[in-house]
């Protein structure tokens, strides 16, 4: 029986590792800190080991499977030594230029290297290929008419505080991306922000209460207009992937935006850090306090103006006692995709988050066993 080698125990990692070990998979858990991995699930498993890649290497056998939960800057290197030993990867993370250049290496090896199959990216990417193969299939559908897609998700406080955000890890992550450019589709062009405060705009969500929310662009969208399989013909209007916070933040993060500004170069690093620290112990979830996360995929085909098509996949989601809503949907999904490429569901090389109808359905319902509220809402009915 092929091994699970889990690496990593923080937060996001916790529900879908306890899900695979509960369901019997020859598993081992590998963390730099062996009391934290115990605390997590030494009530399930005692093949907990201290992480050194050197020993992680030598542990690794022909068919089994490596999955990264540690920073980005891991993940080619663990999936590089899983190819050498016939081994597959998986990780939540999107996929580097890096991971991408493995593909050869890894076709040729017959391993698979699946990523981007956790919350965002993840869960909106199997919601975004059911929309997509939906309209191709429906009656509305035609090559000439133009193309409005938008995906948000944010992860949120469920009883909104001053800040208007709560950090569930680190808030570096968090104060890092927002120094970064963005690029997406507007009004048929393409639309580069330098930052996120010069695109914040209002989004409707489709909830069963309906909820305005404060949205702006994520990193480059544009490569996902081909991952989403849209015909190169299709006018597309807008196209967008974007993070969704509650209303009021950008007023409520004013002052820190104003501060990064000004952020550059090893001393930029260095405030960050300090800004980080600060934000963490001000602004953590309490134990057993609720988050929220929530998540619109939305797909609309306009023919001379008037909508065709218009569908949105609205989830909301929150914690409990069994752990946060963010954890539960960056790792379940992982676990599912984990399964998947141990049944040889998911092919050969380097892969996102799959587009199979099938995958989508039992992953999905895993999600809406999870989630509050999920539903597809027809914009027409």
């Amino acid at each position: 029986m092929a091994t699970i080698h889990w690496i990593g125990t923080g937060l996001s990692a916790i529900p879908g590792l306890r899900r695979l070990i509960e369901n019997g998979h020859t598993l081992v858990v590998w963390n730099r800190s062996i009391d934290k991995a115990i605390a997590a699930v030494g009530d399930i498993t005692d093949d907990i080991r201290v992480f050194d890649f050197d020993r992680f290497v030598a542990a690794l056998n022909s068919g089994d499977i490596a999955v990264s939960m540690l920073p980005a800057a891991w993940h080619v290197k663990i999936a590089s030594a899983c190819i050498d030993a016939g081994a597959h990867f998986a990780s939540s993370s999107y996929i580097s230029p890096e991971m991408s250049a493995l593909n050869s290496r890894a076709t040729e090896a017959g391993v698979t290297l699946i990523n981007e199959v956790g919350l965002d990216p993840g869960i909106d990417h199997l919601m975004a290929h059911h929309l997509v193969a939906d309209y191709k299939a429906s009656a509305g559908y035609g090559v000439d008419n133009e193309i409005t897609f938008r995906s948000y998700c944010g992860g949120v406080p469920k009883i909104p505080n001053d800040f208007r955000y709560k950090f569930s890890w680190s808030p570096l992550g968090v104060l890092t991306a927002l120094r970064s450019p963005s690029k997406s589709i507007k009004d048929g062009q393409e639309w580069h922000a330098s930052r996120p405060w010069d695109a914040i705009s209002t989004y409707d969500a489709p909830l069963p209460q309906s909820e305005e929310f404060e949205v702006y662009p994520n990193r480059n969208s544009l490569p996902f207009i081909a991952e989403y399989n849209f015909d190169p013909r299709w006018p597309v209007q807008t196209f967008v992937r974007g993070t969704l916070r509650l209303q009021g933040w950008a007023h409520a993060w004013g002052d820190v935006f104003r501060e990064i500004e000004t952020l550059s170069g090893p001393e930029g690093d260095a405030r960050l850090k300090e800004m980080s620290d600060q934000f963490w112990a001000d602004n953590a979830y309490g134990e057993n306090e609720p988050d929220r996360v929530v998540m619109c995929v939305e797909l609309t085909a306009r023919k001379d103006g008037v909508p065709a098509y218009s569908k949105t996949y609205v989830m909301d989601a929150w914690g409990d006692q069994n752990g946060t809503a963010m954890a539960k949907l960056v790792s379940v999904p992982l676990s599912l995709a984990i399964e998947a490429v141990l049944r040889g569901e998911i092919d050969s090389g380097v892969h996102a988050a799959p587009s199979d109808p099938s995958l989508i359905a039992m992953w999905m319902q895993e999600v809406g066993d999870i989630a509050q509220h999920l539903q597809i809402k027809d914009a027409l009915a």
